[in-house]
C-alpha cells in the first residue's frame, strides 16, 4: 500500500501570507533603519548578506535536527545561481542610485513581460490573452500609484537592465531547480544561502562603499540599530522561505503579477505609520492593481482548469492531495493562522487611521 501524501506545512494562501506580511514588515524594519532620520545604516548590499548569513545559519540548524534533508545539487549550478541572485541585488542598489526613483519603480515593473519572455523562451510557456490583459492592468495600476519623475542616464540604465534580466532569470531558476533535482523550498534555500553569504558579506562593504562613500567598520552599532538589524534578518528568512516556496509552487510571472500586492500593502502602512500622502492619484492606482491581480488569479485558475486532464473515477480525483478542497484537509493552526489571520493586520489598520481621522464610532 502506498503511503498517503501529506498535506503541505502551508496553504498556497498561507505562502502568499507569509511572503507579504515578511517583505512588507522587511521594508518598514529597513526604513527605521537606513533613514536619516532613523539609524542612518546605508549599507544594503552588506544588510542583504546578514539577511543570508541568518538564512542559511537556519538552514544548517534545520538539517542538523533532521527537520529537513539535504539533496544533492552540483556546486557549479548553485555557484552560478548565487552569482545570478548577487548580480540582481547589486544592479538594484546601482540603479536606485543612479536612476530617479520613477525609472527604479518601471524598470521593477518591467520584471513582468521580461519574465515572461524569458519563460516563453526557456520554458516553451504560453499565456492566453486573459493572462496578459490581467498582466497590463496590474502593471498599469502599480505605475499609475508609484511611478512620479523620471530620470534617466546611460550608466542608469544598463544598471536597471542587468538587475531586471538577472532578478527575472534568479526566479525562473529557483522554480526550474526545484523540479530539476526534486528539491523542497526550504532545502534549495539551505544551499545557496551560505554561498551568496559567503560572497556578499566578502564584497559587501566594498560595493556599499562605493554606493555612498562609507566604511561599515566606521558605523557605530547602537543599541537600537542593533535591534533592527536583527529584526530585518529575522524577517529576512521568512522573506526568502516564501519567495522560495511560493515561486516552487506557482511560477515567476504569478510571483511577480501578485507580489505586487506588497507595494500597494506598503503604501498603505505608510500612510498609516508615518503619514505618508496618499493622493486620490494612488488610491485609483491601488484599486486598478488590485483588480488587475484578482482578474489574474481568475485567469490562471481557468487556464489550469481548460488544461486539467478529467479523473475517470472519484478514487482518481482523490489520490491528489493538491486535486482535494481545503475545507476537506486536515485542520492545521499554522494554515489556518496564515490564511485568516495575516489578512485582518491591514483592515485594522486603516480602521485605526480612519476613526483617527474621522472619528468612527465616537458619539458626537
Amino acid at each position: 500500500m502506498e503511503a498517503e501524501k501529506k498535506p503541505p506545512a502551508v496553504s498556497d494562501v498561507g505562502a502568499w501570507g507569509m511572503n507579504v506580511v515578511s517583505s512588507v514588515g522587511i521594508i518598514m524594519a529597513n526604513k527605521q533603519l537606513m533613514s536619516s532620520s532613523g539609524y542612518a545604516f546605508s549599507f544594503a548590499t552588506t544588510l542583504t548578506g546578514f539577511h543570508f548569513t541568518v538564512t542559511a545559519l537556519v538552514g544548517w540548524i534545520s538539517n542538523a535536527t533532521g527537520y529537513s534533508v539535504s539533496k544533492h545539487v552540483p556546486l557549479w549550478e548553485l555557484v552560478w545561481f548565487s552569482l545570478v541572485a548577487n548580480t540582481s541585488i547589486t544592479g538594484m542598489n546601482l540603479s536606485l542610485m543612479l536612476n530617479s526613483v520613477g525609472f527604479y519603480q518601471i524598470s521593477k515593473l518591467s520584471m513582468i513581460p521580461v519574465v515572461c519572455f524569458m519563460e516563453w523562451v526557456l520554458n516553451s510557456k504560453h499565456y492566453t490573452t486573459k493572462v496578459i490583459s490581467a498582466v497590463v492592468v496590474v502593471a498599469a495600476g502599480v505605475g499609475i500609484c508609484t511611478v512620479t519623475d523620471v530620470e534617466v542616464n546611460a550608466k542608469g540604465f544598463i544598471c536597471a537592465c542587468v538587475a531586471v534580466f538577472c532578478t527575472s532569470l534568479q526566479q525562473i531558476t529557483i522554480g526550474s531547480f526545484q523540479k530539476k533535482y526534486n528539491i523542497g523550498s526550504f532545502e534549495l534555500l539551505s544551499k545557496t544561502a551560505p554561498i551568496q553569504a559567503v560572497s556578499l558579506i566578502i564584497l559587501g562593504p566594498f560595493a556599499d562603499y562605493y554606493l555612498n562613500g562609507r566604511w561599515l567598520l566606521n558605523y557605530n552599532f547602537s543599541t537600537g540599530a542593533t535591534f533592527f538589524i536583527l529584526l530585518s534578518c529575522s524577517l529576512a528568512v521568512f522573506c526568502n522561505m516564501s519567495q522560495y516556496l511560493c515561486i516552487g509552487r506557482f511560477s515567476a510571472t504569478s510571483f511577480q503579477v501578485l507580489g505586487h500586492m506588497k507595494t500597494v500593502c506598503v503604501l498603505i502602512l505608510g500612510w498609516i505609520l508615518f503619514d505618508s500622502a496618499l493622493t486620490v492619484k494612488n488610491i485609483l492606482g491601488m484599486l486598478l492593481a488590485v483588480m488587475g491581480m484578482v482578474v489574474y488569479s481568475w485567469a490562471v485558475e481557468s487556464e489550469k482548469k481548460g488544461t486539467a486532464p478529467i479523473p475517470r473515477n472519484k478514487s482518481d480525483m482523490l489520490d491528489d492531495s493538491e486535486d482535494v478542497p481545503l475545507k476537506a484537509r486536515p485542520f492545521c493552526g499554522w494554515n489556518w493562522m496564515c490564511n485568516g489571520l495575516w489578512t485582518l493586520i491591514p483592515f485594522s489598520c486603516i480602521l485605526t487611521k480612519c476613526d483617527s481621522i474621522f472619528g468612527l464610532g465616537r458619539d458626537n
